[in-house]
């Protein structure tokens, strides 16, 4: 085992709903092992470094920091109520990009890094994809967690909503109309 004596599985959590299933994976694996859990969460300042150093009003370090431990705070109450995950866990949140953070965190060769997979529509072309970045780089094993396949139906009612279209509600339901 290493260091601490019990097996990890670390997690990325950002709040989105594939981190947070992510999230439940990591919690299922390290019960399994009888493992603990380090929830970790990546950020950077708005804009990216050079933007933050950049600006006429740059917010404190202290600030983003705090702000981050409250999203992760948020993110674990999301998932698991006031009860927690039922596991030994601690939380971790790391100025960086979330690649880089979550190959750093999990750093022991018996670790397990569950990330959320993310989707695969056409802006993953525009944007890094962690996942991609810690399979490549990752010195133990990585457990990619698929988004789940009502995501994709939560993100059209939420567009159809937010669009002011009509929803019929047998679609809610039984995804007939």
């Amino acid at each position: 085992m290493g260091d601490g004596g019990r097996r990890r599985a670390v997690v990325g959590v950002s709040g989105s709903l594939g981190s947070l299933a992510a999230l439940h994976r990591a919690v299922s694996e390290a019960r399994r092992t009888g493992g603990e859990l380090l929830a970790v969460l990546a950020w950077e300042p708005p804009g990216g470094e050079v933007a933050h150093g950049r600006s006429v009003f740059p917010s404190s370090a202290a600030d983003m920091r705090r702000d981050a431990g409250e999203r992760l705070l948020a993110a674990l109450d999301t998932a698991f109520g006031e009860a927690g995950p039922g596991i030994p866990f601690q939380g971790l949140t790391v100025r960086g990009t979330a690649g880089r953070a979550l190959v750093e965190a999990a750093d022991r060769a018996d670790d397990l890094l569950v990330i959320g997979a993310g989707s695969r529509g056409a802006m993953r072309a525009l944007f890094p994809s962690v996942a991609r970045y810690c399979v490549a780089h990752a010195t133990c094993p990585v457990l990619a967690v698929p988004p789940s396949p009502l995501q994709d139906e939560l993100v059209s009612m939420h567009r159809r909503i937010s669009l002011r279209r009509s929803i019929d509600a047998r679609e809610l339901t039984d995804g007939r109309a």
